[in-house]
C-alpha cells in the first residue's frame, strides 16, 4: 500500500466534535482493517469462552479440587480477564485512536491490563513451586501443599503484583507525570519510559523467570534420575529408595505445565526486548500493538494446551456443553478413566 492509498484509508475527524478541547482521531477504514477487527474480536470471544470452561470445570467438579488445579484456576482467571477487558479495549484503540471511556477508566485500564497479565506470571511461579515439591518430596507433598495454603499464596501473589503496579503508576510522581498522557479530550496513551522498563524487566520477567526455569531444571533432573531408578527396578536391580520413587503421572504433569511456561516465555520475550531497546515505548506505537497482541494470544493458547493434554478437561467440557452439570450430584461425576 503506497502513501496515497494509506491516506485514503484514514479519515481525520474529531473524537468529540462538540468539545473544543477534543483530540483529532484517525478512523482506520477499509476491508483489511474490518477483517482484522473481526479476527481479533473472535479471538477475544474464544479466550473468554475457553477460559470460562476451565474456571467452571475446576470450580464445579469436586474431583478437580486439588492444589495444582487451584493454581490452574488462578491462571485461567487471569487469562479470562485478558479476554474480557484487555482485548476489547485494545481492539477499540486499534480501530480508533480516541478514548471514549472517560478519564477514570483511562487510569484504571492499565492497572487491569498489567494485573491480569502479571496474575498469569504469579500463577506460573506458584505452579513451578507446586511441581517442584511434588517431584522432590512426594511423601510430604500432601502435608506441605494444601488447598488453604495454596489459596493464601494466590491471594498474596495477586495482591503483591497489584500493589507493585499501582505504586509505579500512581504513587510515584516521576512515573505518574510521564506514564499516562491526556493532553486533549479523548486521549489515553500509556508511555513506558526506559527507567520504568528496566525495573519492570527485572521485577516482572527476569527474576521470576529465572526462578521458574531453575525449579523446572531441578524437576527434570530429578525426573531423569528417578526414571533410571525405575528402569533399574524393572531389570531386577535393588532399589533402596523405592519408597521415594516419583509417580509417572507427576512427571507427565510437570512436562505438561512446562509447555505452558515455554509458551508464556515465547510470547513475552519479544515485548521486553522491544521495551528496553528504545528510550520510551508508547501504547500507540506499532511495536506495542504487535507485541501486545502476542502477549494477549498467550491467554488464548493456555486453555487449548489443557484441552490437548488433560483428559479431565475434555471430559468436563462434555458435561458443561451438554448441560449435565445442572444434574443433581453432577459435581461428583468422575472425570478420569478407570484403569
Amino acid at each position: 500500500m503506497d502513501k496515497q492509498d494509506y491516506r485514503q484509508n484514514i479519515t481525520v475527524q474529531y473524537c468529540f466534535p462538540d468539545n473544543n478541547a477534543s483530540c483529532r482521531k484517525e478512523v482506520k477504514e477499509g476491508p483489511g482493517y474490518m477483517f482484522l477487527c473481526f479476527i481479533l474480536s473472535c479471538l477475544s470471544v474464544c479466550t473468554v469462552f475457553l477460559n470460562l470452561l476451565v474456571i467452571i470445570s475446576i470450580s464445579h467438579f469436586k474431583q478437580l479440587h486439588t492444589p495444582t488445579n487451584l493454581l490452574i484456576l488462578s491462571l485461567a482467571v487471569a487469562d479470562f480477564l485478558v479476554g474480557l477487558f484487555v482485548m476489547p479495549v485494545n481492539i477499540m484503540q486499534l480501530m480508533d485512536s480516541c478514548w471514549y471511556l472517560g478519564t477514570i477508566a483511562c487510569y484504571i485500564s492499565p492497572v487491569i491490563n498489567f494485573v491480569s497479565m502479571l496474575g498469569s506470571l504469579c500463577s506460573l511461579i506458584l505452579i513451578a513451586f507446586d511441581r517442584y515439591i511434588a517431584i522432590t518430596d512426594p511423601l510430604q507433598y500432601s502435608t506441605r501443599i494444601t488447598i488453604r495454603k495454596t489459596l493464601l499464596s494466590i491471594i498474596l501473589g495477586w495482591f503483591s503484583y497489584m500493589c507493585y503496579i499501582i505504586m509505579l503508576l500512581y504513587f510515584n510522581d516521576y512515573f505518574f507525570q510521564s506514564q499516562i498522557s491526556t493532553h486533549c479530550y479523548g486521549e489515553c496513551v500509556l508511555v513506558i519510559k526506559y527507567s520504568w522498563a528496566i525495573i519492570d524487566l527485572v521485577v516482572s520477567f527476569l527474576a521470576p523467570c529465572c526462578v521458574i526455569l531453575f525449579l523446572y531444571s531441578v524437576i527434570f533432573k530429578v525426573a531423569i534420575h528417578q526414571a533410571k531408578a525405575i528402569s533399574a527396578v524393572k531389570n531386577g536391580a535393588s532399589n533402596k529408595h523405592g519408597a521415594k520413587t516419583i509417580k509417572s503421572s507427576e512427571i507427565k504433569a510437570a512436562k505438561k505445565l512446562a509447555t505452558v511456561i515455554f509458551v508464556y516465555l515465547a510470547c513475552w520475550i519479544p515485548y521486553y526486548l522491544s521495551s528496553v531497546s528504545v528510550d520510551s515505548l508508547s501504547s500507540s506505537s506499532m511495536v506495542w500493538t504487535v507485541f501486545g497482541w502476542l502477549i494477549n494470544i498467550n491467554s488464548s493458547v493456555n486453555p487449548l494446551i489443557y484441552a490437548i493434554f488433560y483428559s479431565w478437561f475434555r471430559a468436563s467440557v462434555k458435561y458443561i456443553v451438554t448441560c449435565r452439570i445442572f444434574e443433581t450430584s453432577s459435581s461428583r461425576f468422575s472425570l478420569f478413566l478407570e484403569h
